[in-house]
């Protein structure tokens, strides 16, 4: 595999560097910063290139993913994040998936059935609202995964960022995302000696 420039990779597929940019941003293709340049993977171009070739002719079959962090609740938002979705769908629409979990937790049924689904053949086209409704982080190699079965993984809001703001925004997810277990942690441990100091908790460790 061969990590292409912006004006190769542009000129393998025959358009202009600055559409080649567009679909970057649009997460179209995946690709991965080298400093402070975009270089994307031969095998990724390669796949775009038949994807382009055979795109008339293959249904398109769109999956809609949406997803919420919380385990109770949010329906609206489930349901905003569908709706949104649907009115800017352009295909037949064969499933609508929805999960629940964090977008840092890797084994999520519903991304599990998605990621079957795509391998299957079952779609050809996966939408979400925004990327970080697929993952927090590694959304770039998901969408590489789907490309080896054929898959587009389109999102409706594409993050248009600058090198530092994206990293900041990483940062920020980090440290919001530790800080939360951290003080989960600490809260089942105040819990854990409030009650042990009630009397609540038997000792294990009692007489015979």
């Amino acid at each position: 595999m061969e990590l292409l420039r912006m004006s190769k990779a542009a000129k393998r597929l025959g358009i202009h560097p600055m559409t080649l940019r567009q679909w970057a941003l649009d997460g179209k293709i995946p690709f991965t910063w080298v400093g402070r340049e975009r270089r994307f993977s031969s095998v990724d171009v390669e796949n775009m290139k038949r994807g382009s070739a055979c795109s008339t002719s293959r249904p398109r079959l769109e999956l809609l993913y949406v997803r919420v962090s919380g385990s109770i609740g949010q329906e609206s938002s489930l349901e905003a994040q569908e709706q949104q979705l649907r009115v800017t769908s352009t295909g037949k629409i064969v499933k609508v998936v929805r999960d629940r979990g964090s977008g840092l937790k890797e084994n999520r049924p519903g991304l599990n059935r998605v990621l079957a689904m795509g391998a299957d053949g079952s779609v050809t086209v996966v939408r979400v609202t925004h990327e970080d409704r697929l993952a927090r982080f590694g959304v770039g190699w998901l969408k590489r995964l789907f490309s080896v079965y054929g898959v587009a993984v389109e999102v409706l809001h594409p993050k248009k960022l600058g090198d530092r703001e994206e990293l900041l925004e990483d940062f920020v997810c980090l440290v919001t995302t530790f800080a939360g277990r951290l003080y989960g942690m600490r809260s089942a441990e105040n819990r854990r000696r409030l009650l042990a100091e009630s009397g609540q908790c038997g000792d294990e460790g009692g007489a015979a």
